[in-house]
């Protein structure tokens, strides 16, 4: 139980900086550095057993069906990141208390930071592809969340949008590979998944399966043609950028491929999609961070050249470059998160990011600019710092690659150029800030930044120079331990130290520093050539793209909607008919094999009142309380149908639905006119008579059909079991609230939403009340009878009475909470009838929120106190207990439950009903009047 927790942990921690968001900037940050600082604590203490070569799991059932486990594992490679990820975050915490302004929402920072750090955990701890996706999305989410917490900005929220629309896009392109790799393995658990790569490779799916992945990897770590989107981030707070560009969401794609790189590497298709895709990023993000003035968006470049060339890589599909990615994830993320950073530092003191009015801030900011000289010459790749000893190994990988025949000697070739464009935009972003020149129009007088909101970057870099000079003591065990689990025996025989004597890789990497010092000499050539070019925003290309569909999809829908109710329902009909037919037309014989039952008067007396009562209700329909009257004969007569057919429970049900369902039709035909006129023309009242003619004959046909056919049905399991299982005779209400427990819980929630729905629809609605007849006269000013008042104050107590009876017997006889609930509901309905609203809740002092609020806490507490005993949600339990006095008594959890639906099903009918009589209350003149006069004469009391 202890691996959940470094994902649930943290999920805490997002409600922590909501709850203390009243113990200061300091406090808060504190507060909230707790939960994931235990989750770091517990990683440490797990990969005692990880190093010791042992793979840590925990699963719990899920969604079994679907093969949706809460599933998690522990092994190298999702240590590696979870440090990563909880080692920077809390770095990260710190940083962002001194870096946010007063007036930004610490609390909600925070809380969206954790949400981030849970996803991310969530992604490299999983061990159900499912699951993985699941946390996947999650981080599409919370980094629009981060990206666009500075609201009031536009580039935020159009950063934010484009983000969530391509890595969205994306997760549902990855989805679809999942299922093909749970469809060909036969399951979603990723550790019997990667030991299944040859049957994925041989599968005539697998290209399907390798595209569909890659894309959902390239759009989250934006590698071409997905680049676009990640510069655009950077509109998001330096706090977030630097953890989004080093440890979190652009690693997610990187560490799926390093995932499954088992499963679907090895061929030849990986190799070209995954090298060349890789090796066009890392130009392109070199390039364009050589160009760049605003520092966050070099940073931001830099960011996708380095994730190409950690995905060239794996593309280059050998041991020692899987372990040179691997290294470099290490690598770029301290060094990169440091350099995010300290721009942060740079924004926050100077007032700007732009590089043209940057200059000589060595002389006010000594601290910073050592810190970001450091960061940025391990960026660059120069000796005794993490970022040589990865560049170096990609280098010497790169000579060692034949698979381009004759042309393969472009790889090393051009991993030498990309190599010397880092060393070029290190350069920029060191030399040109901290250096040469001086500040000039800055916002704000450069000063240096407070000691602890430095304290991180001085902690990255000491791991820069720690990582650098002793790298088989620092990382070697924990590469080794990761590398177990993506490529074994990868580490045997590398040498993981800082000299390999004087050889090609290291001439190569000479070449670069030198190639790239002179690039840097020459940016001002880079940066003409770039404005020959036509320079296009992609945020508002992807704004214009979205506005571009949003009106084809608005002259579209005027194109072809009519705004007709009518003709919608005519459509939708004539289709059903059709699809309905086509079916009907295929059986050879109607009638099946069962033979049909013989009519007796009864029968034929019923279906004649309610094919009456149908019609009737049609024929007077613009009359709306004679049509109310036909229609409550028709549903009389499904209940005694009901009864007839061996059915109480549903009888039951039906007549208090019935009862309802016309007070409520009752008050909403209230606010429409009593007599409407007719408005279809003769030849339309032919076509529809005729197409509900024709459904009534299909529908009828495929009941017959249906009826008539032998098949084995399910109930007899339910009869058979209901007392043994369930504990209950009546059938219906063990299914209900025992067999199909889940389905009813849904249910009821799904109820009390829509009773909250239309309470916040009537709220405050000003609605004409009629006061006339439709004859012009005016109503009977006796609004209330005493007669009826008088009666249903008998009425009422039995009627509650009556409810809890039927709510108390619903397990073994006809009734339950659902009956039992809508009997409460009709009792307090006439109450309402009889005595008015204003009357009743005066002296009726319910707030029927709190009892739909109530209804599903009891039906869920319920449930889950099955997880108690070790059993599943809403596992029932019942037993027999013999009382003094009373004899022997069934108990049983399932009252409980039904208690719940009970509470829920009064709160939500009430909470309808009455809202609608609250606007169906007449004023009168004579009403108002008075009320004024009593105003008055109070009035002049005082």
């Amino acid at each position: 139980m202890t691996l959940p927790l470094i994902v649930l942990l943290p999920l805490l921690g997002s409600l922590v900086p909501l709850l203390g968001a009243r113990a200061g900037r300091t406090g808060s940050a504190c507060l909230t550095a707790i939960l994931p600082l235990c989750a770091l604590v517990l990683t440490i203490f797990l990969s005692v057993s990880v190093f010791d070569g042992q793979i840590i799991r925990y699963s719990l059932p899920w969604v079994p069906q679907l093969g949706l486990e809460l599933a998690f594992r522990l092994d190298g490679l999702s240590l590696l990141f979870a440090l990563l990820i909880l080692g920077i975050g809390l770095l990260i915490i710190v940083y962002a208390r001194y870096y946010l302004a007063p007036e930004d929402s610490m609390a909600r920072f925070y809380s969206y930071l954790m949400l981030f750090m849970t996803s991310m955990l969530g992604i490299v701890t999983s061990d159900n592809l499912l699951l993985l996706w699941f946390f996947w999305e999650l981080t599409s989410i919370s980094s629009f969340l981060l990206i666009s917490f500075w609201t009031h900005q536009s580039s935020a929220r159009k950063g934010a949008r484009m983000a969530l629309a391509v890595t969205g896009a994306g997760g549902l392109c990855l989805l679809a590979g999942f299922m093909l790799i749970g469809k060909i393995v036969g399951t979603f658990d990723i550790g019997t998944i990667l030991d299944s790569g040859d049957m994925i490779r041989e599968h005539p799916a697998y290209m399907v399966v390798l595209v569909l992945v890659l894309i959902g990897a390239f759009s989250k770590s934006a590698q071409f043609p997905f680049q676009f989107w990640l510069p655009h981030a950077m509109s998001a707070p330096t706090p977030v950028s630097a953890y989004l560009h080093s440890a979190t969401m652009v690693k997610a794609g990187i560490f799926l491929m390093i995932r499954l790189y088992p499963v679907i590497s090895g061929t030849d298709a990986w190799y070209y999609i995954v090298t060349l895709v890789g090796l066009f990023t890392m130009f392109y993000g070199a390039y364009m961070a050589m160009v760049q003035y605003d520092l966050k968006g070099l940073l931001a470049y830099s960011t996708i050249s380095h994730l190409g060339l950690i995905t060239m890589l794996l593309g280059l599909d050998t041991r020692l470059s899987t372990l040179a990615a691997v290294f470099h994830v290490v690598n770029h993320a301290i060094f990169k998160a440091s350099l995010f950073m300290a721009v942060g530092i740079v924004d926050h003191e100077c007032g700007t990011r732009d590089s043209r009015k940057l200059g000589g801030l060595r002389k006010y900011m000594p601290f910073t600019a050592a810190l970001a000289t450091v960061a940025g010459a391990s960026m660059a790749g120069v000796p005794l710092l993490n970022g040589f000893i990865s560049k170096e190994m990609f280098l010497t990988e790169s000579l060692q690659t034949q698979n381009l025949g004759g042309l393969s000697w472009l790889i090393p070739a051009l991993a030498t150029v990309g190599s010397a464009l880092s060393v070029a935009y290190s350069l920029r972003l060191v030399v040109d800030v901290f250096y040469r020149g001086a500040p000039r129009f800055l916002p704000k007088e450069p000063h240096e930044a407070p000691r602890p909101m430095r304290l991180p970057i001085e902690v990255l870099i000491l791991l820069c120079l720690a990582v650098g000079m002793f790298p088989a003591q620092i990382v070697g065990p924990l590469l080794d331990v990761a590398m177990s689990v993506v490529a074994p025996n990868a580490m045997d025989g590398q040498d993981l130290s800082l000299w390999h004597g004087f050889n090609l890789p290291l001439m190569m990497s000479i070449a670069a520093m030198v190639f790239g010092a002179v690039l840097y000499l020459l940016r001002g050539g880079l940066n003409s050539f770039r404005r020959d070019f036509l320079v296009t925003d992609a945020k508002y290309v992807f704004e214009g793209a979205v506005q571009r569909a949003t009106a084809f999809c608005a002259r579209a829908l005027d194109r072809f909607d009519s705004r007709s109710l009518q003709r919608y329902v005519f459509l939708m009909m004539a289709m059903m008919l059709v699809l309905a037919s086509f079916g009907l037309l295929r059986m050879p014989v109607l009638m099946g094999e069962v033979p049909m039952q013989p009519l007796d008067p009864y029968i034929i007396v019923g279906a004649t009142l309610m094919g009456t009562g149908a019609i009737a209700t049609v024929y007077f329909q613009r009359q709306r309380l004679i049509a109310l009257i036909c229609l409550s004969i028709t549903e009389l007569m499904v209940i005694l149908t009901f009864l007839r057919f061996s059915a109480p429970d549903l009888a039951l049900t039906q007549l208090v639905v019935s009862t309802v369902t016309v007070i409520l039709m009752l008050l909403t035909l209230f606010f429409l006119p009593q007599q409407t006129p007719k408005a279809s023309s003769g030849i339309r009242i032919l076509r529809d008579l005729i197409l509900a003619g024709a459904i009534g004959i299909v529908i009828a046909s495929i009941n017959f059909a249906v009826l008539t056919q032998p098949y084995e049905t399910i109930g007899n399991f339910f009869t058979e079991q209901a007392k043994p299982g369930g504990g209950g005779y009546n059938v219906v209400n063990v299914i209900l609230v025992d067999f199909r427990g889940f389905d009813t819980f849904g249910e009821i929630a799904v109820l009390g939403i829509a009773a909250l729905g239309v309470l916040k629809l009537l709220n405050r609605m000003k609605i004409f009340v009629p006061t006339t007849s439709a004859e012009n006269r005016p109503w009977s000013p006796e609004y209330y009878p005493t007669i009826f008042g008088s009666v249903s104050q008998v009425l009422f107590p039995l009627a509650l009475m009556v409810s809890v009876y039927i709510f108390l017997r619903g397990h073994n006889l006809p009734g339950g909470g659902f009956i039992g609930g809508l009997v409460a509901a009709s009792a307090l309905i006439m109450l309402y009838m009889a005595r008015g609203v204003e009357w009743t809740l005066r002296r009726l002092r319910v707030d029927y929120q709190h009892v739909i609020a109530a209804g599903l806490l009891v039906a869920a507490f319920t449930g889950m106190g099955a997880w108690a005993f070790g059993e599943p949600f809403l596992t029932s339990w019942f037993d027999y207990f013999h009382l003094p006095l009373i004899g022997e008594l069934e108990l049983a959890t399932a009252l409980l439950f039904d208690l719940g639906i009970y509470l829920v099903v009064i709160g939500s009918t009430m909470m309808i009903l009455a809202n609608l009589g609250k606007l169906a209350t007449p004023h009168s003149p004579a009403r108002e009047a008075r009320k004024a006069s009593t105003k008055s004469t109070t009035m002049e009391h005082h």
